[in-house]
């Protein structure tokens, strides 16, 4: 894996495709693709830094590893290609936007429009293995896109982060809060949805924080 990355996150992460942990995870990668079947396919790996890049971040989206099924994964969290059907936290994510700001949700859950307007959808874990979740976990994803948080945090201000569920509020501690505005709820996913994710208005939370910062705030109903 040769990391085909936009201009200027290299410029910002150059260093860390050196790093003793980062030729070992390529190593790994390349065994995995040899045996099995890898998602997001390898032109998509970093398909959201080609989408949003470091200087026009707004609102950073984390997930935790890619969808595992066929055809779900573009490198994008929460998103998935047209023609797809939206998977259950997706949808739970359109809902709290219908119920927060009156948009209707969308029949696609292609979040490409969101990526285009500065709205980082970041995976902790940038790859997976076909119908095995969490299968690309702790083989050095984490250590890289930690220091994709981090340097957002130091090299930016005024960005708001979405921590939705245990796993993304954990990353919390490489957030600046003095220059940035976090805000966490629980994850999406059917299983906690009701626990505090609706009702948590951060999609008009995160505008509010942009205007008052004079940031174009974002629309967050679904273009194609």
């Amino acid at each position: 894996m040769n990391p085909q990355i936009e201009e200027s996150w290299l410029a910002v992460l150059a260093g860390e495709f050196e790093q003793p942990y980062f030729s070992e995870l390529k190593t790994f990668l390349v065994e995995e693709k040899r045996r099995y079947v890898v998602y997001p396919p390898g032109s998509l790996i970093f398909n959201a830094f080609a989408h949003t890049p470091f200087h026009k971040v707004k609102v950073v989206v984390l997930g935790q590893d890619p969808y595992h099924g066929k055809g779900q994964a573009h490198g994008l969290s929460f998103s998935v290609p047209e023609g797809i059907t939206v998977p259950p936290s997706l949808a739970n994510i359109f809902k709290e936007i219908q119920n927060d700001l009156g948009v209707p949700p969308s029949s696609s859950g292609n979040l490409v429009s969101w990526a285009d307007q500065g709205v980082f959808l970041l995976n902790a874990t940038l790859t997976v293995r076909a119908a095995e979740a969490g299968s690309h976990q702790n083989k050095g994803w984490e250590p890289f896109t930690d220091k994709v948080i981090e340097a957002l945090s130091v090299g930016r201000e005024h960005i708001v982060f979405l921590l939705w569920g245990n796993y993304a509020r954990a990353k919390k501690k490489l957030i600046d809060a003095q220059k940035h505005l976090i805000l966490e709820a629980p994850h999406p996913s059917p299983f906690s949805v009701h626990n505090g994710f609706f009702g948590c208005k951060h999609f008009s939370k995160a505008n509010e924080y942009l205007r008052q910062h004079g940031i174009t705030p974002i629309d967050w109903s679904i273009r194609r």
